[in-house]
C-alpha cells in the first residue's frame, strides 16, 4: 500500500511542476481511466474527467498513475496548417440534403450532427470503404448495420437509416462528445476509460465534429 501512495504522490508532484497533461489512472478493480488532472484532498484524490466534471475516490483504490502520452487533440490540430480548412462545414450534396434531414427528424437526431459526422466519416462518398471495412456515408461496419436490418450499406437510404439509429442509441446513453467517441471507438472503450478514450484518432475525430458543429 505504501508503494501505491508513493506512486500517486509522485504523479501529483510531477503534475505540479510540468504543463497540464492527461494522466492514466489504474484502479484496484482493473479499470483504467484517462483524466485531465489529479489533486489530493485529504484522504481522497479528485480526478478531473476529460469529458468534464470530476470524481472523488479514496487513494487506496488506485494501483498506479501513469502519464497519458496522447496529446490533447485541440492542441495538436490548432498547430497544423490545414486545421482551419478541416473545421469548415462542407456543402451538402443536393441528392442527400433532404434525405438526411428527413431521416434525422424521423429518429429525433439533430441533422447538423449527422452532417458533421458524415463529413468526417466519408466526405459524403456513398461508396467509401475504410481500411477496417466500414462502409458508406456513415461508415458502418457490416455487423453494426445488421443490428438495424441494414444489409446494403452502399445504399445511401439504408446506410443513413441504420447509421442515424445507431447514433441515436449512443446519444440516449451518452452526452454528445462521448456518443461521438463511442461511434468511433466503441462503447466498451468509452466505458473503460470513463470518457473519450486516449486514442489520437478518436480524440481528433470528436474534436473535428464538435468544431464543425460550432461553425454550422
Amino acid at each position: 500500500m505504501g508503494r501505491i501512495l508513493l506512486l500517486v504522490a509522485a504523479a501529483l508532484l510531477f503534475a505540479a511542476v510540468t504543463p497540464a497533461r492527461a494522466e492514466l489512472v489504474f484502479f484496484q478493480s482493473g479499470r483504467a481511466m484517462s483524466v485531465r488532472t489529479i489533486r489530493s484532498d485529504g484522504d481522497e484524490l479528485v480526478l478531473q474527467l476529460r469529458s468534464g466534471g470530476e470524481i472523488r475516490c479514496d487513494k487506496t483504490l488506485i494501483v498506479k498513475v501513469e502519464p497519458d502520452e496522447v496529446e490533447y487533440p485541440e492542441d495538436v490540430l490548432e498547430a497544423l496548417p490545414f486545421a482551419k480548412s478541416i473545421f469548415e462545414p462542407a456543402a451538402i450534396p443536393a441528392q442527400y440534403r433532404e434525405l438526411i434531414t428527413k431521416t434525422a427528424a424521423r429518429h429525433g437526431v439533430d441533422a447538423r450532427v449527422v452532417n458533421a459526422l458524415i463529413q468526417v466519416e466519408s466526405a459524403y462518398h456513398s461508396r467509401a470503404v475504410s481500411a477496417k471495412g466500414a462502409r458508406g456515408l456513415m461508415q458502418l461496419m457490416p455487423a453494426t448495420g445488421r443490428r438495424y436490418g441494414a444489409l446494403d450499406l452502399f445504399d445511401p437510404k439504408v446506410n443513413l437509416d441504420a447509421g442515424i439509429q445507431h447514433l441515436k442509441k449512443l446519444l440516449t446513453r451518452y452526452d454528445l462528445p462521448l456518443a461521438l467517441a463511442a461511434y468511433n471507438a466503441g462503447e466498451a472503450a468509452v466505458d473503460r476509460f470513463g470518457g473519450v478514450p486516449p486514442f489520437r484518432e478518436t480524440q481528433n475525430y470528436v474534436n473535428r465534429i464538435l468544431r464543425l458543429l460550432s461553425r454550422s
